[in-house]
């Protein structure tokens, strides 16, 4: 596939012109032209050195990734930029970067794929982050118990979910906003969701969930991310690109 061809593909998808103004990261084709094939197309969570080591190691043409390498630009390529930025160059590896459109995304985003392991129902939009979205709420049509739910978050996304406990007991509504997503607790109570379903958490999120009545499930950033570009590695395949997942826990 035309590497052009490839970024118009992903970039409609995921609409990410509509998140330009309201998101720091530069989302879209961070590094590299336009112009080449893509045969193989390495997929991860964030672009760093080792990562990007194993995209050269990969012979990717793209490394596709949920965190990219500029928020709100820098000014010299020097240093950690250097180190990160020259390999790409010199292998030709483009970088594709899709942040707050890939969590936000109904269908491929990050806060689905977690859905989808929840067996939530009756979806919508949840999440607002100007005038985008970057989540989704739904119904666990059976109920979940605290420990039942964070047990299977453990379980699914093969982490050690920390819990702030302060909701009913019977878990029906949840929101789920993934990575840093503690900001969206006055939402999620509002809405009268029963838990919110994160990443990391902030001090102050113990005593905003404990105030308003919330369960918090605290998964990991790491953890809640990677479904998205596993989604995406799917869709490249149906396009006839061959890809490869590199996995690089960060434990947080």
């Amino acid at each position: 596939m035309d590497r052009s061809e490839f970024v118009d593909r992903l970039d409609e998808r995921l609409r990410t012109d509509d998140y330009a103004d309201v998101d720091a990261s530069a989302n879209g084709l961070q590094v590299g032209r336009a112009e080449g094939d893509v045969e193989r197309v390495a997929l991860a969570v964030d672009a760093a050195e080792a990562t990007i080591e194993r995209a050269v190691e990969c012979d990717a043409d793209v490394l596709l990734v949920h965190h990219g390498l500029a928020w709100g630009g820098f000014d010299r390529l020097t240093g950690l930029h250097y180190d990160r930025i020259e390999p790409l160059v010199a292998n030709d590896v483009a970088l594709y970067v899709s942040h707050l459109p890939l969590d936000g995304h109904q269908e491929l985003g990050n806060a689905a794929g977690v859905a989808d392991v929840l067996g939530l129902t009756d979806r919508d939009p949840f999440g607002e982050y100007g005038p985008e979205v970057i989540g989704t709420q739904g119904t666990a049509p059976e109920g979940y118990g605290v420990e039942e739910l964070a047990d299977r978050l453990d379980r699914e996304l093969d982490t050690e979910t920390q819990v702030l406990p302060f909701g009913p007991e019977t878990i029906r509504e949840v929101g789920i906003v993934t990575g840093s997503g503690v900001d969206w607790i006055e939402a999620a109570a509002e809405a009268g969701l029963d838990a919110l379903v994160t990443g990391e958490g902030k001090q102050q999120a113990y005593h905003e969930a404990r105030d308003r009545g919330l369960n918090v499930f605290l998964a990991g950033h790491y953890a809640t991310e990677t479904f998205g570009v596993r989604a995406l590695g799917r869709l490249a395949e149906e396009w006839g690109v061959e890809t490869t997942y590199i996995d690089h826990p960060t434990g947080l």
